[in-house]
């Protein structure tokens, strides 16, 4: 059995130019897919 203690569930911090989701980083916390959808086709205009 796994001790809850040696679980980390929390990815280690990486520096926000290697993370895959950083450019997701302006979007609020819970945003939908509509919300991520708006964002990255604002995104690709630029």
């Amino acid at each position: 059995m796994t001790e809850t203690a040696d679980c980390n569930p929390e990815p280690a911090e990486q520096d926000a130019q290697e993370r895959d989701d950083a450019h997701l980083d302006d979007l609020e916390e819970g945003a939908g897919c509509t919300e991520i959808w708006e964002h990255l086709a604002e995104q690709r205009d630029e």
